[in-house]
């Protein structure tokens, strides 16, 4: 159900829900502990709104995983032709088909709320993160103002 609500929107998503204040997407990505030459996964990137800020922290010799559970999102997002090395993955959070222990950082942005099951989730991003590796849970938005958000769509009502 929730990947249908997403491929249904994705190619609307940037122009009616996608953050559009770059600012406030560019201070939280600079708020980020992230190194250069990071290996990052960015779970439920959507439409990648967020790709060009993680691509700012990485650098030329970062990599970026994109993750999505929606293939129309993650088409999105491959359309905007980022420069870098990014890797499209359409999978589900609490499945990855990737091996242990190879991110060094997992950005979340605007995603965790989705994740049907949060602990499972959890799990699996733990069990592919280095040792050491962060994981980032941000929104650009409040709870309260998120809540309020998916108290108005039948289909994410419980995120």
């Amino acid at each position: 159900m929730i990947r249908t609500y997403f491929n249904q929107r994705a190619a609307i998503w940037d122009e009616t829900v996608a953050e559009k204040d770059q600012t406030r997407l560019g201070l939280m990505a600079k708020r980020l502990p992230i190194s250069p030459y990071s290996t990052i996964l960015d779970v439920g990137t959507g439409t990648g709104v967020f790709i060009p800020f993680l691509l700012s922290k990485v650098g030329r010799n970062g990599r970026i995983v994109a993750l999505d559970l929606a293939e129309e999102m993650l088409r999105q997002a491959r359309n905007k032709g980022f420069q870098g090395k990014i890797y499209y993955l359409n999978a589900d959070v609490m499945a990855i088909p990737l091996s242990n222990e190879i991110f060094d950082s997992v950005v979340c942005y605007s995603s965790f709320p989705h994740f049907q099951d949060k602990l499972k989730a959890l799990i699996e991003i733990n069990r592919i993160t280095r040792p050491g590796g962060s994981l980032f849970i941000c929104h650009t938005s409040s709870r309260a103002d998120i809540n309020r958000i998916h108290n108005g769509i039948p289909e994410v009502i419980s995120d």
